[in-house]
């Protein structure tokens, strides 16, 4: 069976990968493979997963200073830290998500500061950053919240952090102006941080903003519709109580891991949640988060699974780690589903991909062998 998340599922199906791009999908009697295609067989084949918000690659596997580099606790507000400076292609965990059949990895700078920094997609493939990038800036992390005040002496109220943030959008506001001069004598110095601000309201780059409780969400959605930025809800434990006002602001969800531990700002998450954003028609993407405890990252696979379990249907637990996570990151042309052109990135699996006991076979990366053999 093969869920190619671009039409109805094929029964008895071929895809045929030549020069890592996707050539042909279709059914078994559509389909005559080449005598010289190596073949791959499997009871269910999907598009490669995708982690929509992960810190795998600047956090390490373990818990030592030297590879956890996704928090700089110096400023509350740093938007010029670039995640393509820290990120470590060869990290264990990159290695672990793949054998799970993660492929693309959204990855970069965490919560935890008022903006903590930039974030970047990668395939879970390569030696080096170079190797597996597919965007070096898809997004700037923000984070509203009571573990901004855990990191940082300032903000000490929410309220305050809020304010610090406008008062930045402002400057931004004013630095784009001042830097548009005819006259080059007018022309500020050039500032990283209003730089990488000045394009978030230019719409160019996204506001990845991680807000829990319901509070948060709604003044995140203020913060956009005063600012009139690009905005990308993480997080989202009371989203459910939020649901119409999400809709109506037309603002995309990465979800919280389902299995996410309910303490502090994440106390109210509920196992229902995607469901509930399903029902409401608000696109959504599952992501493995932080984690603080080995093995450092959850498996998205596993925490779509448990959606599913608890009234999410199936396709759509797919979606939510495939073409859904793929639109939200602007990347949709290249993953997220099997098509013809489009990279050619594959799981098999050796049965239902959202059954604990079911395995991941073969993982296939930009048409190259990632993984041949079952866990």
């Amino acid at each position: 069976m093969i869920y190619t998340m671009a039409g109805a599922p094929i029964q008895n199906g071929v895809v045929l990968v030549n020069g890592g791009k996707i050539e042909r999908v279709g059914s078994q009697t559509e389909i005559s493979i080449p005598s010289h295609y190596k073949v791959i067989t499997a009871k269910v084949i999907t598009p490669g997963l995708i982690d929509a918000h992960s810190v795998v690659g600047l956090a390490g596997i373990f818990n030592y200073n030297h590879d956890q580099d996704q928090l700089e606790k110096s400023d509350p507000i740093q938007p010029e830290l670039r995640a393509v400076d820290a990120y470590n292609a060869n990290e264990r965990l990159v290695g672990f998500l793949r054998d799970f059949g993660i492929t693309t990895l959204h990855t970069g700078h965490g919560t935890g500061a008022l903006i903590s920094g930039q974030t970047m997609i990668v395939k879970t493939l390569g030696t080096t950053v170079e190797q597996a990038l597919v965007q070096p800036v898809s997004a700037v992390a923000f984070t509203l919240g009571a573990t901004v005040r855990e990191n940082f002496q300032k903000p000490g109220t929410r309220s305050k952090g809020v304010a610090m943030l406008r008062e930045k959008f402002i400057e931004a506001q004013d630095y784009t102006k001042k830097m548009k001069s005819k006259d080059p004598s007018k022309r500020p110095t050039r500032d990283l941080k209003l730089e990488v601000l000045a394009d978030i309201l230019d719409r160019k780059i996204p506001a990845l903003i991680t807000a829990n409780k319901a509070t948060e969400i709604t003044t995140a959605l203020r913060l956009q519709k005063e600012f009139g930025f690009r905005m990308i809800l993480d997080g989202a434990a009371e989203a459910y109580l939020v649901l119409e006002e999400l809709k109506a602001a037309r603002v995309p969800v990465i979800l919280h891991p389902t299995m996410v531990r309910t303490y502090g700002d994440t106390r109210n998450a509920s196992f229902e949640t995607a469901a509930k954003l399903k029902q409401a028609g608000i696109k959504f993407a599952f992501q493995s988060g932080y984690e603080g405890y080995v093995p450092k990252t959850r498996v998205v696979l596993y925490e779509a699974a448990l959606a599913v379990a608890n009234g999410l249907p199936f396709e759509d637990g797919l979606r939510a780690i495939t073409i859904n996570a793929a639109d939200i990151l602007g990347i949709a042309n290249r993953v997220g589903s099997l098509e013809k052109g489009k990279d050619a990135d594959l799981v098999c699996f050796d049965g239902d991909p959202f059954e604990y006991t079911s395995h991941v076979c073969q993982v296939i990366i930009n048409g190259y062998l990632a993984k041949e053999q079952c866990n």
